[in-house]
């Protein structure tokens, strides 16, 4: 599970099929402490709810192509929930 922050979002000119629908989302990532970390990347929106300025969760590689219908579309990270506090022990 990685974290991150929606800042913006993506308008696609062609989409690959299983995809129609589905939101992309700019993403910048964050530490555990909320503080940016790395390039900013696109995310699908699997939650079709997350806007920008939310915190999110999200996941790269295999896990990120398992996350949306059908399985295994062409995506490299995928948004899998919306943040609502991070509190560290």
């Amino acid at each position: 599970m990685l974290l991150g922050k929606v800042i913006g979002t993506v308008t696609p000119c062609s989409l690959y099929e299983g995809l129609e629908g589905v939101p992309m989302l700019l993403v910048q990532p964050l530490d555990k402490h909320k503080n940016p970390e790395g390039s900013h990347l696109v995310a699908a929106d699997s939650t079709r709810m997350a806007a920008p300025g939310e915190l999110i969760y999200y996941e790269g590689g295999w896990e990120a192509a398992l996350a949306l219908e059908p399985w295994f579309v062409p995506v490299d990270h995928t948004i899998i929930g919306i943040v609502d506090n991070v509190h560290l022990l």
